[in-house]
Protein backbone atom coordinates (compact mmCIF):
# COMPACT_ATOMS: atom_id res chain seq x y z
CA UNK A 1 0.00 0.00 0.00
CA UNK A 2 1.06 3.35 -0.73
CA UNK A 3 3.02 4.87 2.22
CA UNK A 4 1.26 7.99 3.75
CA UNK A 5 3.18 9.29 6.32
CA UNK A 6 7.34 9.31 7.17
CA UNK A 7 7.38 9.88 11.09
CA UNK A 8 11.09 10.81 12.04
CA UNK A 9 12.22 10.31 15.38
CA UNK A 10 9.58 8.16 17.74
CA UNK A 11 9.78 10.01 21.12
CA UNK A 12 7.34 11.45 23.52
CA UNK A 13 6.18 13.54 19.91
CA UNK A 14 6.66 11.24 16.90
CA UNK A 15 5.36 7.82 18.83
CA UNK A 16 1.83 9.85 19.72
CA UNK A 17 1.67 11.50 16.42
CA UNK A 18 2.43 8.37 14.82
CA UNK A 19 -0.60 6.43 16.70
CA UNK A 20 -3.13 9.33 15.79
CA UNK A 21 -2.10 8.89 12.01
CA UNK A 22 -2.34 4.98 12.34
CA UNK A 23 -5.82 5.62 14.02
CA UNK A 24 -7.12 7.48 11.45
CA UNK A 25 -6.23 5.16 8.86
CA UNK A 26 -2.52 6.23 7.28
CA UNK A 27 -0.06 3.75 6.16
CA UNK A 28 2.60 5.26 8.76
CA UNK A 29 6.07 4.19 9.76
CA UNK A 30 8.58 5.43 11.85
CA UNK A 31 12.40 6.52 11.32
CA UNK A 32 14.78 5.65 14.60
CA UNK A 33 18.15 5.73 15.32
CA UNK A 34 18.05 3.67 18.52
CA UNK A 35 17.66 0.14 17.34
CA UNK A 36 16.39 -0.89 20.89
CA UNK A 37 13.75 1.47 20.54
CA UNK A 38 13.25 0.58 16.97
CA UNK A 39 12.77 -3.27 18.16
CA UNK A 40 10.78 -2.41 20.68
CA UNK A 41 8.37 -0.59 19.11
CA UNK A 42 8.00 -4.06 15.87
CA UNK A 43 7.56 -6.60 19.00
CA UNK A 44 4.20 -3.98 20.93
CA UNK A 45 6.03 -2.59 23.26
CA UNK A 46 6.61 1.05 23.80
CA UNK A 47 8.66 3.09 25.69
CA UNK A 48 6.68 6.06 25.94
CA UNK A 49 4.70 7.29 28.92
CA UNK A 50 1.29 8.26 27.13
CA UNK A 51 1.57 5.53 24.95
CA UNK A 52 0.51 1.93 26.03
CA UNK A 53 1.82 -1.57 24.78
CA UNK A 54 -1.49 -2.04 23.89
CA UNK A 55 -1.48 0.80 21.76
CA UNK A 56 1.54 0.07 20.05
CA UNK A 57 0.53 -3.64 19.57
CA UNK A 58 -2.47 -2.02 17.80
CA UNK A 59 -0.35 0.34 15.56
CA UNK A 60 1.66 -2.75 14.51
CA UNK A 61 -1.61 -4.82 13.87
CA UNK A 62 -3.03 -1.71 11.42
CA UNK A 63 0.92 -1.34 9.57
CA UNK A 64 2.67 0.48 11.31
CA UNK A 65 6.63 -0.21 11.37
CA UNK A 66 9.43 1.16 12.80
CA UNK A 67 12.63 1.23 11.07
CA UNK A 68 16.59 2.28 11.18
CA UNK A 69 16.60 1.42 7.53
CA UNK A 70 16.21 4.94 5.58
CA UNK A 71 15.38 2.74 2.11
CA UNK A 72 11.97 1.97 4.46
CA UNK A 73 10.67 5.58 4.33
CA UNK A 74 10.91 6.31 0.76
CA UNK A 75 7.86 7.09 -1.10
CA UNK A 76 6.16 8.71 1.61
CA UNK A 77 3.82 11.16 0.82
CA UNK A 78 4.96 13.48 3.86
CA UNK A 79 7.56 13.50 6.33
CA UNK A 80 7.03 14.82 10.12
CA UNK A 81 10.20 15.62 11.42
CA UNK A 82 10.25 15.04 15.55
CA UNK A 83 13.87 14.95 16.90
CA UNK A 84 15.17 16.60 20.00
CA UNK A 85 16.61 20.49 20.13
CA UNK A 86 18.55 20.50 23.63
CA UNK A 87 20.53 23.30 24.13
CA UNK A 88 24.02 23.65 22.84
CA UNK A 89 26.53 24.88 24.80
CA UNK A 90 26.28 28.46 23.79
CA UNK A 91 22.68 28.77 24.89
CA UNK A 92 21.28 28.15 22.02
CA UNK A 93 19.37 25.43 20.53
CA UNK A 94 21.86 22.48 19.37
CA UNK A 95 20.65 21.58 15.53
CA UNK A 96 22.28 18.56 15.45
CA UNK A 97 19.62 16.14 15.05
CA UNK A 98 17.64 18.39 13.17
CA UNK A 99 20.48 18.05 10.60
CA UNK A 100 20.91 14.78 10.61
CA UNK A 101 16.98 13.85 10.24
CA UNK A 102 16.99 16.60 7.11
CA UNK A 103 19.61 14.91 5.38
CA UNK A 104 17.71 11.84 5.94
CA UNK A 105 15.01 12.70 4.35
CA UNK A 106 17.12 14.68 1.37
CA UNK A 107 18.07 11.26 0.55
CA UNK A 108 14.38 9.85 0.19
CA UNK A 109 13.09 13.19 -1.32
CA UNK A 110 10.87 12.80 -4.01
CA UNK A 111 8.72 15.59 -6.36
CA UNK A 112 5.34 16.33 -4.55
CA UNK A 113 6.37 15.42 -0.57
CA UNK A 114 5.53 17.15 2.21
CA UNK A 115 7.97 17.62 4.40
CA UNK A 116 6.78 19.37 8.38
CA UNK A 117 9.54 20.01 11.22
CA UNK A 118 7.82 19.73 14.15
CA UNK A 119 11.23 20.01 16.50
CA UNK A 120 10.76 23.48 18.69
CA UNK A 121 13.73 25.61 17.77
CA UNK A 122 14.57 29.43 16.76
CA UNK A 123 12.36 31.59 13.98
CA UNK A 124 13.81 30.86 10.30
CA UNK A 125 15.24 27.53 10.97
CA UNK A 126 12.27 26.17 8.75
CA UNK A 127 14.05 28.20 6.20
CA UNK A 128 17.47 28.81 6.89
CA UNK A 129 18.49 25.56 7.75
CA UNK A 130 16.46 22.74 6.29
CA UNK A 131 15.33 24.16 2.81
CA UNK A 132 19.01 24.46 1.97
CA UNK A 133 19.86 20.93 2.69
CA UNK A 134 17.00 19.65 1.40
CA UNK A 135 17.46 21.27 -2.17
CA UNK A 136 21.22 19.97 -2.26
CA UNK A 137 19.86 17.22 -4.40
CA UNK A 138 18.62 19.47 -7.37
CA UNK A 139 14.66 20.04 -6.30
CA UNK A 140 13.61 23.36 -5.35
CA UNK A 141 11.54 23.53 -2.48
CA UNK A 142 7.82 25.12 -3.27
CA UNK A 143 8.03 24.12 -6.94
CA UNK A 144 9.09 20.25 -6.38
CA UNK A 145 8.65 19.57 -2.51
CA UNK A 146 6.40 21.34 0.22
CA UNK A 147 7.98 22.29 3.56
CA UNK A 148 6.39 23.79 6.44
CA UNK A 149 6.79 23.78 10.14
CA UNK A 150 4.00 22.59 13.09
CA UNK A 151 4.97 23.33 16.80
CA UNK A 152 4.65 19.68 18.70
CA UNK A 153 2.31 20.49 21.06
CA UNK A 154 2.71 17.05 23.34
CA UNK A 155 1.79 17.24 27.20
CA UNK A 156 2.67 14.35 28.99
CA UNK A 157 0.30 12.99 31.30
CA UNK A 158 -2.64 15.11 30.47
CA UNK A 159 -5.96 13.58 30.56
CA UNK A 160 -7.73 15.82 28.76
CA UNK A 161 -5.86 17.01 25.81
CA UNK A 162 -3.70 14.78 23.55
CA UNK A 163 -2.62 14.78 19.56
CA UNK A 164 -6.26 14.41 18.42
CA UNK A 165 -8.10 17.27 20.16
CA UNK A 166 -5.20 20.15 20.67
CA UNK A 167 -5.65 22.64 17.53
CA UNK A 168 -2.53 22.27 15.63
CA UNK A 169 -0.37 25.30 14.31
CA UNK A 170 0.47 25.03 10.49
CA UNK A 171 2.95 27.39 8.68
CA UNK A 172 4.65 26.84 5.67
CA UNK A 173 7.43 28.56 3.57
CA UNK A 174 4.81 28.86 0.39
CA UNK A 175 0.51 29.11 0.90
CA UNK A 176 0.72 26.10 -1.08
CA UNK A 177 3.11 24.26 1.41
CA UNK A 178 0.65 25.60 4.32
CA UNK A 179 -2.28 23.97 2.24
CA UNK A 180 -0.55 20.99 2.27
CA UNK A 181 1.05 20.04 5.54
CA UNK A 182 -2.77 21.50 6.72
CA UNK A 183 -4.66 18.92 4.62
CA UNK A 184 -2.19 16.31 6.14
CA UNK A 185 -2.33 16.79 9.63
CA UNK A 186 -6.13 17.46 9.07
CA UNK A 187 -6.55 13.79 8.35
CA UNK A 188 -5.93 12.91 11.82
CA UNK A 189 -6.08 16.19 13.84
CA UNK A 190 -9.83 17.86 14.81
CA UNK A 191 -8.63 21.48 14.50
CA UNK A 192 -5.63 22.99 12.14
CA UNK A 193 -4.42 26.48 12.45
CA UNK A 194 -3.31 27.79 9.61
CA UNK A 195 -0.34 30.40 10.27
CA UNK A 196 0.94 33.47 7.98
CA UNK A 197 4.33 31.48 7.41
CA UNK A 198 6.72 29.17 9.06
CA UNK A 199 8.59 31.66 11.19
CA UNK A 200 5.29 32.69 12.66
CA UNK A 201 4.27 29.04 13.72
CA UNK A 202 7.78 28.84 14.80
CA UNK A 203 7.87 31.94 17.62
CA UNK A 204 4.45 31.02 18.12
CA UNK A 205 5.54 28.11 19.63
CA UNK A 206 8.25 29.93 22.00
CA UNK A 207 5.45 32.47 23.12
CA UNK A 208 3.70 29.78 24.60
CA UNK A 209 6.01 28.72 26.52
CA UNK A 210 7.77 31.86 27.36
CA UNK A 211 4.36 33.02 28.86
CA UNK A 212 4.48 30.27 31.41
CA UNK A 213 8.37 30.71 31.93
CA UNK A 214 7.77 34.21 32.91
CA UNK A 215 4.40 33.34 35.09
CA UNK A 216 6.23 30.72 36.96
CA UNK A 217 9.02 32.67 37.77
CA UNK A 218 7.04 35.58 39.10
CA UNK A 219 5.63 33.28 41.38
CA UNK A 220 8.89 32.04 42.40
CA UNK A 221 10.39 35.04 43.22
CA UNK A 222 6.71 35.79 45.07
CA UNK A 223 7.25 32.30 47.05
CA UNK A 224 10.73 33.94 48.10
CA UNK A 225 9.19 37.23 49.65
CA UNK A 226 6.13 35.83 51.36
CA UNK A 227 7.89 33.31 52.84
CA UNK A 228 10.26 36.19 54.53
CA UNK A 229 6.79 38.47 55.16
CA UNK A 230 4.71 35.04 56.87
CA UNK A 231 2.56 35.07 54.15
CA UNK A 232 0.96 31.99 52.38
CA UNK A 233 1.58 32.40 48.81
CA UNK A 234 -0.77 29.25 48.43
CA UNK A 235 -3.60 30.83 49.81
CA UNK A 236 -2.80 34.43 47.82
CA UNK A 237 -3.29 32.04 44.34
CA UNK A 238 -6.41 30.60 45.68
CA UNK A 239 -7.88 34.03 46.54
CA UNK A 240 -6.71 35.55 43.16
CA UNK A 241 -7.90 32.35 40.77
CA UNK A 242 -12.03 33.03 42.13
CA UNK A 243 -11.50 36.25 39.64
CA UNK A 244 -13.40 35.22 36.32
CA UNK A 245 -11.46 37.35 34.41
CA UNK A 246 -7.62 38.82 33.98
CA UNK A 247 -5.63 36.24 35.66
CA UNK A 248 -4.33 32.20 35.41
CA UNK A 249 -2.88 30.68 38.04
CA UNK A 250 0.88 29.64 37.87
CA UNK A 251 2.45 27.71 41.38
CA UNK A 252 5.88 28.24 42.56
CA UNK A 253 7.46 25.17 42.91
CA UNK A 254 11.52 23.87 43.29
CA UNK A 255 12.68 24.59 40.16
CA UNK A 256 10.98 23.67 36.63
CA UNK A 257 11.68 20.42 34.10
CA UNK A 258 10.85 18.83 31.01
CA UNK A 259 11.93 20.56 27.80
CA UNK A 260 9.49 23.21 27.27
CA UNK A 261 10.16 25.64 30.06
CA UNK A 262 13.29 25.70 31.31
CA UNK A 263 14.62 25.17 27.47
CA UNK A 264 12.55 26.83 24.71
CA UNK A 265 12.74 30.02 25.79
CA UNK A 266 16.52 30.03 26.06
CA UNK A 267 16.00 29.78 21.97
CA UNK A 268 14.21 32.80 21.25
CA UNK A 269 16.21 34.80 23.80
CA UNK A 270 19.35 33.08 21.94
CA UNK A 271 17.99 34.69 18.93
CA UNK A 272 17.31 37.78 19.62
CA UNK A 273 21.10 38.36 21.68
CA UNK A 274 22.72 36.72 18.20
CA UNK A 275 21.00 38.39 15.90
CA UNK A 276 19.64 41.87 16.54
CA UNK A 277 22.09 42.27 19.47
CA UNK A 278 20.40 42.95 22.84
CA UNK A 279 19.11 40.49 25.65
CA UNK A 280 15.86 39.07 25.66
CA UNK A 281 15.45 40.54 29.42
CA UNK A 282 11.83 39.05 30.74
CA UNK A 283 13.25 35.67 29.23
CA UNK A 284 16.90 36.15 30.76
CA UNK A 285 15.52 37.31 34.39
CA UNK A 286 12.78 34.48 34.49
CA UNK A 287 15.35 31.84 33.75
CA UNK A 288 17.49 33.47 36.62
CA UNK A 289 14.74 33.14 38.76
CA UNK A 290 13.47 29.68 38.26
CA UNK A 291 17.15 27.67 37.48
CA UNK A 292 18.30 29.46 41.79
CA UNK A 293 14.92 27.51 43.24
CA UNK A 294 16.62 24.02 43.78
CA UNK A 295 19.10 25.95 45.73
CA UNK A 296 16.78 27.77 47.63
CA UNK A 297 14.59 24.57 48.62
CA UNK A 298 17.98 22.97 49.93
CA UNK A 299 18.35 26.64 51.80
CA UNK A 300 14.89 26.23 53.39
CA UNK A 301 15.46 22.64 54.00
CA UNK A 302 18.60 23.27 55.98
CA UNK A 303 16.64 26.01 58.04
CA UNK A 304 13.86 23.05 58.65
CA UNK A 305 16.58 21.00 60.03
CA UNK A 306 18.37 23.97 62.01
CA UNK A 307 14.86 24.29 63.89
CA UNK A 308 15.27 20.42 65.34
CA UNK A 309 19.10 21.22 66.23
CA UNK A 310 20.37 19.43 62.97
CA UNK A 311 23.00 19.82 61.08
CA UNK A 312 22.25 19.25 57.01
CA UNK A 313 25.73 17.14 57.04
CA UNK A 314 24.88 13.47 58.25
CA UNK A 315 21.29 14.15 58.05
CA UNK A 316 18.52 11.15 56.39
CA UNK A 317 16.67 13.27 53.73
CA UNK A 318 14.39 11.54 51.77
CA UNK A 319 13.50 13.48 47.97
CA UNK A 320 9.70 12.12 46.86
CA UNK A 321 8.90 12.41 43.30
CA UNK A 322 12.11 13.13 40.83
CA UNK A 323 10.33 13.21 37.44
CA UNK A 324 9.47 16.58 35.81
CA UNK A 325 5.34 15.96 36.27
CA UNK A 326 2.93 14.50 38.08
CA UNK A 327 2.01 10.60 37.38
CA UNK A 328 4.75 10.02 34.35
CA UNK A 329 8.44 8.35 34.63
CA UNK A 330 10.01 11.51 32.48
CA UNK A 331 12.82 12.97 34.33
CA UNK A 332 14.07 15.33 31.70
CA UNK A 333 15.55 18.36 33.27
CA UNK A 334 13.59 17.75 36.27
CA UNK A 335 14.54 20.16 39.04
CA UNK A 336 14.76 17.22 41.42
CA UNK A 337 18.26 16.65 40.05
CA UNK A 338 19.69 20.19 41.22
CA UNK A 339 18.01 19.53 44.75
CA UNK A 340 19.81 16.31 44.79
CA UNK A 341 23.13 17.80 43.91
CA UNK A 342 22.71 20.21 46.76
CA UNK A 343 21.85 18.49 49.46
CA UNK A 344 24.71 15.96 48.62
CA UNK A 345 26.92 18.78 48.50
CA UNK A 346 25.72 19.69 51.95
CA UNK A 347 26.56 16.43 53.30
CA UNK A 348 23.23 15.42 53.31
CA UNK A 349 22.34 11.14 53.73
CA UNK A 350 20.15 11.38 50.46
CA UNK A 351 17.28 8.75 49.54
CA UNK A 352 14.58 8.80 47.32
CA UNK A 353 11.08 7.22 46.53
CA UNK A 354 9.06 7.66 43.10
CA UNK A 355 6.68 4.99 42.08
CA UNK A 356 7.46 5.65 38.29
CA UNK A 357 10.72 5.58 38.72
CA UNK A 358 13.55 2.39 40.33
CA UNK A 359 16.46 3.95 39.70
CA UNK A 360 17.60 7.58 39.97
CA UNK A 361 20.88 8.76 38.63
CA UNK A 362 22.54 11.52 40.62
CA UNK A 363 26.13 12.79 40.33
CA UNK A 364 27.08 9.71 38.20
CA UNK A 365 26.02 7.64 41.18
CA UNK A 366 22.41 5.30 40.88
CA UNK A 367 20.33 5.40 43.75
CA UNK A 368 17.88 2.76 44.33
CA UNK A 369 14.25 3.10 45.25
CA UNK A 370 13.56 3.40 49.17
CA UNK A 371 12.05 -0.85 49.47
CA UNK A 372 9.52 0.51 52.06
CA UNK A 373 7.99 3.94 51.85
CA UNK A 374 6.66 3.93 55.27
CA UNK A 375 9.76 2.92 56.84
CA UNK A 376 11.84 5.35 54.94
CA UNK A 377 9.16 7.92 56.44
CA UNK A 378 9.89 7.50 59.33
CA UNK A 379 14.20 6.86 59.37
CA UNK A 380 13.87 10.09 57.62
CA UNK A 381 14.85 13.57 59.31
CA UNK A 382 13.46 15.72 56.64
CA UNK A 383 11.07 14.09 53.70
CA UNK A 384 11.26 17.02 50.85
CA UNK A 385 7.95 16.64 48.52
CA UNK A 386 9.66 17.88 44.87
CA UNK A 387 6.85 15.84 43.06
CA UNK A 388 3.53 15.22 43.87
CA UNK A 389 2.57 12.16 42.42
CA UNK A 390 -1.02 10.95 42.74
CA UNK A 391 -0.30 7.91 44.41
CA UNK A 392 0.94 9.61 47.55
CA UNK A 393 -1.45 10.06 50.27
CA UNK A 394 0.48 13.61 51.41
CA UNK A 395 -1.44 14.54 54.24
CA UNK A 396 -0.66 11.02 55.39
CA UNK A 397 2.94 10.83 54.67
CA UNK A 398 3.27 14.59 56.42
CA UNK A 399 1.42 13.52 59.32
CA UNK A 400 4.43 10.08 59.83
CA UNK A 401 7.19 12.24 59.09
CA UNK A 402 9.55 14.22 61.95
CA UNK A 403 9.40 17.18 59.13
CA UNK A 404 7.78 17.47 55.37
CA UNK A 405 8.47 19.72 53.48
CA UNK A 406 6.15 20.21 50.98
CA UNK A 407 7.38 22.25 47.47
CA UNK A 408 4.20 21.69 45.59
CA UNK A 409 1.53 22.81 47.77
CA UNK A 410 -0.11 20.05 48.18
CA UNK A 411 -1.03 19.31 51.46
CA UNK A 412 -2.62 21.31 54.32
CA UNK A 413 -1.65 19.16 57.32
CA UNK A 414 -0.81 21.56 60.14
CA UNK A 415 2.34 20.15 60.74
CA UNK A 416 3.70 20.72 57.00
CA UNK A 417 6.18 22.92 55.88
CA UNK A 418 5.09 24.50 52.29
CA UNK A 419 7.24 26.14 50.15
Amino acid sequence: MPLDLAVIGLGYVGLPLAREAVRAGLQVRGFDVTTPVVDALNEGRSHVDDISDADVASMVEAGFRATADVEDIRGAAAVVICVPTPLGQDGGPDLGAVIAATRTVAGVLEPGMVVVLESTTYPGTTEEVLKPILEEGGLRCGEDFHLAFSPERIDPGNPTYGMKNTPKVVGGLTPEATERAAALYSRFVDTVVVAKGAREAETAKLLENTYRHINIALVNEMARFCHELGIDLWDVIRLAKTKPFGFQAFYPGPGVGGHCIPIDPNYLSHNVRSRLGYPFRFVELAQEINATMPSYVVRRAQDILNEDAKAMRGSRVLVLGVTYKPDIADQRESPAVAVARALVAQGAELVFHDPHVARWHVNGEVLDRVADLDTAILEADLVILVQNHSAYDVDVLAEKSVRFFDTKGATTHPDAIRL
